[in-house]
């Protein structure tokens, strides 16, 4: 069965920073390009980045450039998500997905920014 949970989201103060995880298992994660894609209240879906299923490359939405940064751990079958200086803006509920095409979801994680 697979299965991705996300955490690390919570109550974040403007200017500061945080790492989201997502854990994995089910699925040859190792093999998977991994996504993440957040959801502001009211809003559409926002692809914020991929990388590759060995880590050597990843993407970036251009207005998230310098301020995010995806990784991720084969070892522990686990995907991150790392913001910093982060804004009101940012506040959404973050998607952990599998697959070039973003074949299997996590029910994802809110973040809320606000002082």
């Amino acid at each position: 069965q697979v299965q991705l949970v996300e955490s690390g989201g919570g109550l974040v103060q403007p200017g500061g920073s945080l790492r989201l995880s997502c854990a994995t298992s089910g699925f040859a994660f190792s093999d998977y390009w991994m996504h993440w894609v957040r959801q502001a209240p009211g809003k559409g879906l926002e692809w914020v980045s991929r990388i590759k299923p060995d880590g050597s490359s990843s993407d970036y939405t251009d207005s998230m450039k310098g301020r995010f940064t995806i990784s991720r751990e084969n070892a522990k079958n686990t995907l991150y998500l790392e913001v910093n200086n982060i804004q009101v803006e940012d506040t959404a509920m973050y998607f952990c997905i599998a697959g070039f095409a973003m074949e299997y979801w996590g029910k994802g994680t809110l973040v809320t920014v606000s002082s």
